[in-house]
């Protein structure tokens, strides 16, 4: 087994590298599955999801060659239409298989996901929505079992709820979809609009990327095409928060400023210095934070994603602060943890509140997932003695070689393997 040991109380100081998104490369590689041909996609974050995702593909008959930060993905033998539970129940993006396979092989049988253990998180929006065009589905067993005969066709879908998932499988199955397919209320987070991005690459017409509007129009034919996924803003604010939680300077480079409005917009009313320059952000924290009055909600508000991190750094500001999570009802298993470290939280169903305290001490605590453990981190960071944080493992889904960016600004962080 291993674990993070964090000694509190440095300032971290210096500049970081932000990894591709994750969140916008998962779909783009399961957008793969539509082409015959060699894609080469760039700017890859070397995570266990994405290794796993990996694997799916492999499993569906893809050739996958990875070279660094790089994929290539060659999916011209499609040779399965089952994408087995062992896989799809360790990561939850798995399930975005579903509507390439449906387009391509008209039919589909994917093991209902798994991943983080957040929320109940439904995919009746995606099979709602893949009915409309047409799509027989049915649960059985533990998979869904999806046909299209002769194929999908076009339809008018509304998503009750902005899903980020629901919108990616809709918008890859409408890719093979006869006529046009207009998905409404559709989600306008940052990773959609990449993904649109390289489906354009590829041939197909999409129009309204970025707004709660997508018109797709159907092809027949996909051609290969190479893509730069964008950088992690998740990722980003989580750098930013250390700044903030440790009273740090950090330059960030290669984070998308207009991706982040929302948290920098509430970092800022907490009293934090945050400037966009030459394609880095510099960002500052200070003593001592203002409290936060937040909700999460979708793009472009503020992220569900930065929320257990938000609530680290709240800890330790100066008044009650109060979040509400409005996307995923089990988003708390950071707060117990949190408490062993001496922070005043009270929760209520969905919405918390925390009262700041002068300083965290260093305990043992666990992650249960991957932001949970991410705000673990930070508060370790800021916790006088030392933080031992169990189940690192779940840290490694989310971000790229985190420890080790840490330590270079400045953190004393190590992991460490234990009986």
């Amino acid at each position: 087994m291993e674990k993070l040991i964090v000694q509190g109380k440095n300032s971290l100081k210096g500049e970081v590298k932000i990894s591709g998104a994750k969140n916008a490369a998962l779909p783009i590689m399961a957008a793969c599955l539509l082409i015959e041909g060699r894609c080469c996609l760039k700017n890859i974050p070397q995570l266990t999801d994405i290794k796993v995702m990996i694997k799916v593909l492999e499993e569906l008959g893809a050739k996958v060659q990875t070279e660094e930060n790089e994929l290539m993905i060659d999916a011209s033998r499609l040779m399965q239409e089952k994408a087995p539970a062992e896989l799809v129940s360790k990561l939850r993006a798995s399930v975005l298989v579903l509507g390439p396979l449906l387009a391509r092989r008209r039919k589909a049988k994917v093991a209902l996901p798994g991943g983080c253990n957040i929320g109940l998180r439904p995919v009746d929006l995606h099979l709602r929505g893949l009915s409309q065009m047409g799509a027989s589905i049915r649960i059985k067993d533990g998979y869904i079992e999806a046909t299209a005969n002769p194929s999908l066709v076009g339809g008018n879908i509304y998503l009750d709820f902005p899903s980020v998932g629901a919108t990616e499988n809709l918008l890859l199955a409408a890719c093979f979809a006869k006529g046009t397919t207009i998905i409404k209320n559709a989600s306008r987070t940052p990773e959609v609009v990449d993904l649109c991005s390289f489906l354009q690459k590829t041939g197909v017409n999409i129009k309204g990327a970025g707004t709660d509007t997508l018109i797709v129009k159907g092809k027949s034919y996909l051609f290969p095409a190479n893509h730069v996924i964008i950088s992690d803003r998740i990722e980003a604010g989580t750098f930013m928060m250390a700044a903030g939680i440790t009273g740090g300077e950090i330059l960030l480079k290669g984070a998308n400023f207009e991706h982040l409005e929302a948290p920098i917009l509430e970092l800022k009313n907490m009293g934090m210095q945050i400037e966009k320059m030459d394609g880095k952000i510099l960002v500052k924290g200070c003593f001592p934070l203002k409290p936060v009055q937040i909700k999460t909600l979708p793009h472009p508000g503020f992220p569900t994603d930065l929320q257990p991190q938000l609530t680290s750094l709240a800890c330790l500001a100066k008044g009650e602060s109060r979040i509400v999570e409005t996307i995923f009802e089990s988003r708390f298993s950071h707060i117990p943890e949190l408490k062993k470290m001496g922070a005043k939280i009270e929760q209520e169903k969905t919405t918390i509140k925390i009262k700041g305290v002068p300083f965290l001490k260093g305990s043992q605590v666990t992650a249960f997932d991957i932001r949970g453990g991410a705000a673990l981190v930070l508060a370790g960071l800021a916790a006088t003695g030392q933080t031992h944080i169990l189940n690192p493992q779940h840290i490694d889904r989310g971000y790229q070689r985190f420890e080790e960016k840490l330590a270079g600004l400045g953190a004393n962080i190590k992991r460490v393997r234990f009986d």
